[in-house]
């Protein structure tokens, strides 16, 4: 085997491992403490690690149930009510059962994966459309570590942003020998996204979409095996996400859940958001901003080389890679404005799959994405083929990384209360958790029952997502001052089988009326487990 040949099988190991380590670098304490911090300080996290865990667990014990979540009981097909990352579960599979099902080691672990395969990505992509390591490194770094994704760690989904660059490399690998094969990878690539992150398969379609109308423009190819091998492709994508996605049909068909236009227009960026970044080296500039609604600053170095990378490429006739990369920059701009500004309000009407997005904000991460690519084509272009060039692009490097660093995110894990220790080796019910949170309170607040219920996998009759069913709605008034006969009336049907009151989420004047209604049912409740926190009870009756 000659040298050249080993070190292009050695380079993505390489690559990868490079990642993995910058990666813990930017992200820690993450790595030194795997199992005693998460993003658990907020709802939508304890919703991202309770989601991981609940996919990494039935994957194996139960798949065909993957999707009747333990959540809104009796309700089945809970998973789809929000994102249901098959994708992200699928990579905690080995955290999950390696660490005895621990929820934080798993969902740190596709933490630590998801940065890191998204610049191997990156890396693979820029070095296919330039032949240069350096500037491949370049757009690994500007993308993979952007201020966008390190402003969403506590949702999960919006961190696995690998598939975006890899569908895009196995596009390019098509457009030079379009074959089935190719198209083939280049579907799978555009699956593994979209099993990773709903918007983000949305956004594949569009990038892939508009490069593949470019191409064919630029290169005349109207009738050709180009577009049998794209077609190969959507056939294998749609293939792998149909039986996935058939739930989220049905919800609609069942439910009419969608997303109007209105609810776009409150998720919408402005010019503001183009300039907010929580990073060190951008911190200073929130102040100016005032009110900002969403993160999408790029860094100075990714705005300045993606600005000389698309000049470039004009000088240097790149015209196919300019008009890819620096059109996806400017129509994923405009979009991402909402539907005042039109062009969201044209794709939402043309592509069905829009009825399901409500953020149009998220469409900065791809002007990132484009202004990444093109930093790395004007960068190889610029830099002389020596050391010198080595030297300088290591040091834009460095200096990128710096740019984008900021303090992360690592809160220490809640303490888990020993009463769900005895849940779990009770045998197998429903379980109703007090307080009851109402719309009032914040019906969000259910996602501590759900983050603790990763414990033991009992049902819960409590529940939090985007998707609130109609029982639930109904309901939760007369659940929420249990124990009363009403709340027993709706429970007894069902099977609820335990209950658990946290005495700490009353205030004083309602901890009296709940200690009170319990004296009442004491004879339909029987004690199994009680400190000065939590009480567990055991429903052996209901009155009549």
């Amino acid at each position: 085997m000659s040298i050249r040949t080993s070190r292009r099988l050695l380079e993505p190991a390489v690559v990868f491992l490079s990642s993995l380590g910058l990666t813990a670098a930017l992200t820690y304490p993450l790595v030194a403490r795997m199992g005693s911090v998460g993003r658990a300080d907020t709802d939508d996290g304890k919703l991202s690690i309770w989601n991981v865990a609940w996919v990494a667990r039935t994957l194996v014990v139960d798949p065909r149930h993957l999707f009747d979540a333990n959540i809104f009981y009796p309700n089945h097909g809970t998973l789809a009510y929000s994102e249901n990352n098959i994708g992200a579960g699928i990579l905690a599979l080995p955290a999950y059962w390696l660490t005895g099902g621990n929820p934080y080691v798993a969902h740190n672990f596709v933490v630590l994966l998801a940065f890191s395969l998204t610049a191997t990505g990156m890396y693979f992509l820029v070095r296919h459309l330039t032949g240069d390591r350096r500037a491949a490194a370049l757009s690994a770094v500007l993308f993979a570590f952007c201020p966008h994704v390190f402003a969403h760690t506590a949702h999960i989904q919006l961190l696995m942003t690998a598939g975006l660059p890899f569908s895009m490399l196995a596009f390019h690998r098509l457009t030079e020998r379009p074959t089935a094969g190719r198209g083939a990878q280049l579907g799978v690539a555009m699956a593994a996204q979209a099993i990773s992150c709903g918007y983000y398969g949305v956004f594949v379609i569009v990038m892939v979409g508009f490069a593949a109308i470019v191409v064919a423009a630029l290169r005349r190819w109207w009738r050709h095996e180009y577009w049998r091998a794209l077609a190969v492709g959507a056939v294998v994508a749609l293939a792998i996400v149909a039986p996935l996605f058939w739930p989220y049909m049905r919800l609609q068909r069942d439910t009419g859940f969608t997303r109007g236009l209105e609810d776009a227009g409150q998720y919408s960026a402005d010019w503001r958001a183009y300039l907010a970044s929580s990073s060190y080296a951008h911190v200073w500039m929130l102040r100016f901003l005032g009110h900002w609604n969403e993160v999408l600053f790029p860094g100075f170095v990714a705005t300045i080389l993606g600005l000389a990378g698309a000049w470039r490429a004009r000088v240097h006739r790149k015209t196919e890679l300019l008009l890819i990369y620096g059109g996806l920059v400017v129509l994923a701009g405009w979009a991402s404005f909402g539907p005042t500004a039109g062009l969201y309000t044209v794709l939402y009407h043309a592509l069905p799959v829009f009825a399901w997005l409500r953020a149009p904000s998220r469409f900065g991460l791809i002007v990132v994405f484009g202004l990444a690519a093109l930093a790395g084509i004007g960068l190889s272009a610029a830099l002389p083929k020596n050391r010198n060039g080595t030297a300088i692009a290591c040091a834009i490097i460095v200096l990128s990384a710096g740019e984008l660093a900021l303090p992360f995110p690592a809160y220490p894990v809640p303490e888990l209360s020993p009463a769900y220790r005895v849940l779990s080796r009770l045998p197998r019910g429903p379980v109703i958790e007090m307080p009851f949170f109402y719309p009032e309170v914040g019906l969000y607040r259910h996602t501590i029952y759900m983050l603790s219920s990763t414990s033991h996998w009992m049902p819960l009759v409590n529940g939090y997502s985007d998707h609130i069913p109609d029982d639930f709605s109904r309901n939760v008034m007369t659940l929420a001052p249990f124990p009363s006969r009403d709340a027993f009336k709706i429970l007894e049907p069902l099977g609820v089988r335990y209950a658990v009151f946290h005495l700490y989420g009353y205030n004083a004047e309602n901890r009296r009326d709940v200690l009170k209604r319990l004296k009442q049912f004491e004879d339909y409740l029987r004690p199994l487990y009680m400190d000065d926190q939590t009480w567990l009870y055991e429903i052996v009756g209901f009155p009549p």
